[in-house]
């Protein structure tokens, strides 16, 4: 049975010394009266541990389905307005008398400013998305210029430096990543004049006009099993700071790497997340450049090759964010819902343990393939638009995630076109956002004509046949493991999702309300404009 939590406040006066972790309990506090009962929302249920692939892992408990809150910021329900004080359970007559407050203060002006810039869903500063080219049918980069500021996209991710599209971008405000392919590593590693000759040709003839955030050396590099493009990594991202630096115009652009989730050797459960010992020696430099020069930690989860591992229902409503029991880290105590929290706190964790916590993360790829050969359990247009729609809710809401409540993080949706000269199976060729032709492939609710913070919540039914469950697996309450692949990966430069075999994990509900959660940020800020 569900514990019931108990009443923080109930139709009496409040002191204003009282702490209150919920933004309906410190208007409470700050207004002096409180109607209704304000309770404190329930901890998620999680199992208990049990055997799953790559180790010990999360039981499914069989107790009805409630979204778990990050502290200090519900999770909502929908972004009608109709449905405000429902979802914040706050009283007009409240929400008058503070106001009434507010503009006592002379500050109302300056609080709806802040309500409507973040109120508005047009462009969301989290939300990017990749650019792969080993395609021959792609449009011109004016025309993918014009597509993207059609949507709410605000980041674009290269895996080179092409100048074309570059200019294309200037003036937009659309920020640039630029990728250095792995093999100019070894020379920008061993020749600083050619780090500097590599600035001068590919980012300061379009900085200012042109938005470039960040420089991107080589592509998973040190999961590639080439021991000197390890070795060469940090050298080469080290030259290449110092030419940038030497520029006004360029030193503001950071210089980063991208990993595989293959980086991990533990991320079960997520709190114990741990980076290989055998990258250890070239890692540890890394992570000690981006700390120096306030760059991101860059990574890859992708919770398809996640489901594709462990193909069993329960684990399909995990990877979509679609209602789910949810799963109990035992470690944190902290519940998690779906997949993408869960690897991204796993390299949460690998980089707190080893004393980086100030490092931020940036998820340089992940998305789901809209079909796939026939035995490519899990691609399908239901499945993709699921997943990456109720990805941008996710980000939208700015739940984050258990161990980093109340922010999103950067993410780049791979991809925007699809790329037919892409080897390897159907899916490889199926991640685009977009044809060739600039019409949907699905509706993720990246257009500004159709944003949406509405959950995608149907069932995904695959159109290609279901694999046959682990060994073990018998149900919805069966445990299953959280872990990360044993194979080394081949990284390359061509934007391919390389994680064959991939990390396998588990199971979030989302909630994306961006109009609600503006809501509630308009009501901390009066809060603290009324306490000053």
């Amino acid at each position: 049975m569900t514990r019931r939590p108990p009443v923080v406040f109930l139709g009496q006066p409040a002191s204003r010394t009282v702490l209150a972790d919920t933004p309906e309990a410190a208007v409470c506090i700050t207004v002096g009266y409180c109607r209704g009962a304000l309770r404190k929302r329930p901890p998620g249920w999680g199992g208990g541990r049990g055997p799953g692939r790559g180790g010990a892992g999360f039981g499914l408990p069989t107790l009805p389905y409630e979204p778990p809150r990050s502290p200090g910021l519900p999770l909502l329900k929908s972004d009608d307005s109709s449905r405000l004080q429902k979802e914040l359970r706050f009283p007009s007559s409240l929400l008058h008398l503070l106001l009434v407050q507010v503009m006592a203060k002379r500050r109302l002006l300056l609080v709806l400013a802040l309500f409507l810039a973040f109120s508005s869903a047009k462009s969301q500063s989290f939300i990017g998305v990749n650019y792969g080219q080993v395609a021959d049918n792609l449009p011109p980069p004016s025309e993918t210029a014009n597509l993207l500021q059609s949507t709410t996209i605000s980041k674009f991710r290269l895996y080179d430096a092409d100048p074309a599209v570059i200019q294309s971008l200037a003036g937009t405000n659309i920020s640039l990543v630029l990728g250095v392919s792995n093999s100019d590593i070894a020379s920008l590693a061993s020749d600083p004049s050619a780090a500097s000759n590599w600035v001068a040709a590919n980012v300061l003839p379009y900085v200012p006009a042109s938005s470039i955030s960040v420089v991107s050396v080589g592509n998973e590099a040190l999961n590639s099993g080439d021991s000197s493009l390890a070795s060469n990594l940090l050298p080469a991202m080290q030259n290449l700071r110092s030419a940038l630096s030497a520029s006004a115009a360029a030193s503001g652009v950071k210089v980063s790497t991208v990993h595989t989730m293959a980086v991990l050797s533990q991320s079960d459960p997520p709190s114990s997340g741990a980076f290989h010992p055998d990258i250890a020696a070239d890692l540890a430099g890394i992570l000690g450049f981006l700390r120096n020069t306030g760059s991101p930690f860059m990574i890859n989860p992708y919770p398809f090759f996640a489901y594709r591992s462990d193909p069993r229902p329960e684990t399909l409503a995990f990877c979509l964010f679609h209602p789910n029991s949810g799963r109990l880290d035992v470690g944190s105590k902290l519940t998690y819902t779906n997949m993408f929290d869960a690897q991204v706190d796993a390299v949460r964790s690998a980089l707190d343990a080893l004393g980086f916590p100030e490092v931020e993360i940036v998820v340089a790829e992940t998305g789901w393939p809209y079909q796939g050969d026939p035995d490519e359990v899990g691609a399908s247009v239901d499945n993709a638009k699921a997943f990456n729609g109720n990805l941008v809710a996710h980000l939208r809401s700015l739940v984050g995630t258990p161990l980093m409540p109340g922010r999103s993080v950067d993410t780049y949706i791979f991809a925007l076109y699809d790329e037919d000269l892409k080897p390897g199976p159907a899916s490889e060729r199926s991640f685009g956002l977009y044809r060739a032709d600039q019409t949907m492939n699905y509706d993720a609710g990246l257009a500004k004509s159709t944003s949406s913070s509405s959950p995608i919540t149907a069932p995904a039914n695959t159109s290609t046949a279901a694999g046959p469950p682990p060994a073990g697996a018998t149900g919805l309450t069966q445990p299953a493991g959280w872990c990360v692949p044993g194979a080394t990966l081949q990284g390359s430069a061509d934007g391919r999702p390389t994680q064959a075999g991939a990390q396998c994990y588990i199971p979030s509900a989302v909630g994306s309300r961006a109009a609600l959660g503006a809501c509630r940020l308009f009501l901390y800020v009066s809060l603290a404009l009324l306490l000053t």
